[in-house]
């Protein structure tokens, strides 16, 4: 779910910094502030340097007059940007240039900003080679990424990069949220039932959607629903949730395990089994052991085949649904009431729905869940973890 609308603003930045990087000399003088042109975002800068238009509404550049040195400052808001980690903005930054002798830096301290990194390196822009600093943190509301380039640093720039960094502020705007429903404990059992993916996406899992009902949050719901789901409009909302609730992905694992079962694989002893993949099928050793795994899963509870899979995603297209518009806020919490209800039927505690939804993932994406598994484990052990609500929880409709 990588939406990088931010691409043009980084070929402008490339530019900037290709011939700011041509110069030569400079020197310090008293610093000012600097502000993106929607003042979320400031930071103090030499104040002889001019202001830069990156075209992006968060984001700051400066260079100075002598065109040796440039800072520049990408925003990165996690609503309409569908980025998920910091790792995401590495590799969006990095895609744009060729870094070499990357070391860690030090770090600056930066008020309201966590997760920072700090690396040095030697950056080459179309041929045009300089120093690079780069600093990377997040806020609650957004990433960031700060880059100092020069042709030559020394510990007198690196220090002002230093202080610049620790001039920085968000200014961050009140986001709106039309959502009325209560986070009431059922509706915080909803928010549960798919809270791996919210928390994977870079979304709040406290949330109903896991983020504001409002036009931001429409516009980018409206675009992933169709990317990842075909999902238009109600019609096709339709048609998809009746798909994930009475067949979804179930309905072929099914097929492929008794397929299995008519295939003798059931006699073969567990530790030879992707022997006999790799003999009877046309596969690797990895989809071997994923079919390995698959089948043990459903050897233990052929009832229940990935049906958690299928009813966990099915919440969440309710709840995207919801943000795109396509369902009232009503009507979209009346069928999660009913899918709950087909989750609390099938299975008996979260641990159990959740070992079911990842051989449902690692059946569906044909990889290892375990990067799935590590956020429900952190999520257990989080403050506000998730599932605390009680699983056999009397659900109540609250709206």
């Amino acid at each position: 779910m990588k939406k990088h609308s931010k691409k043009m603003s980084l070929i402008a930045m490339i530019m900037l910094l290709a011939v700011v990087m041509t110069g030569c000399g400079g020197k310090e003088v008293v610093m000012k502030e600097f502000k993106s042109p929607d003042e979320t975002v400031t930071i103090k800068l030499n104040e002889e340097w001019n202001a830069e238009d990156m075209g992006a509404d968060g984001w700051i550049g400066a260079s100075n007059k002598s065109g040796t040195d440039a800072v520049i400052v990408m925003q990165f808001d996690k609503l309409s940007t569908g980025i998920s980690e910091i790792g995401e903005v590495k590799e969006l930054v990095e895609s744009n240039y060729v870094f070499t002798d990357q070391a860690e830096a030090e770090k600056p301290a930066m008020e309201g900003v966590t997760g920072i990194e700090a690396y040095t390196c030697k950056m080459d822009l179309d041929g045009t080679k300089g120093d690079g600093y780069i600093v990377y943190g997040e806020t609650d509301y957004a990433y960031y990424a700060i880059i100092y380039a020069a042709n030559r640093l020394n510990d007198s720039k690196k220090s002002n990069f230093m202080t610049s960094c620790e001039s920085f502020k968000e200014n961050a705007p009140e986001v709106e949220n039309n959502s009325t429903v209560e986070a009431t404990d059922t509706i915080q059992w909803f928010n549960a039932s798919y809270a791996v993916l919210t928390h994977a996406n870079g979304w709040d899992y406290t949330m109903y959607g896991g983020m504001p009902a409002n036009e931001v949050s429409q516009e980018l719901q409206v675009s992933l629903l169709d990317e990842w789901w075909g999902v238009t409009d109600r019609a096709s909302a339709d048609e998809t949730l009746e798909w994930l609730i009475t067949e979804g992905h179930n309905a072929d694992f099914l097929l492929n395990m008794n397929d299995l079962i008519d295939a003798g694989i059931g006699e073969v002893a567990a530790e030879n089994r992707v022997d006999f993949m790799l003999e009877n099928y046309e596969v690797t050793e990895e989809e071997a052991q994923n079919y390995v795994n698959c089948y043990a899963a459903y050897e233990a509870n052929p009832g229940q085949g990935i049906l958690g899979w299928d009813y966990s995603r099915a919440m969440s297209v309710l709840a995207n649904c919801y943000l795109a518009g396509f369902y009232t806020e009503t009507e979209a919490l009346d069928q999660a009431m009913t899918v709950a209800g087909l989750i609390q039927e099938t299975f008996d505690s979260w641990d159990s729905f959740m070992e079911n939804y990842l051989v449902g993932y690692e059946y569906w994406a044909e990889e290892s869940s375990d990067e799935r598994r590590a956020i429900y484990e952190e999520l257990n052990a989080a403050s506000d973890n998730p599932y605390a609500v009680d699983f056999n929880l009397t659900l109540e409709k609250t709206w």
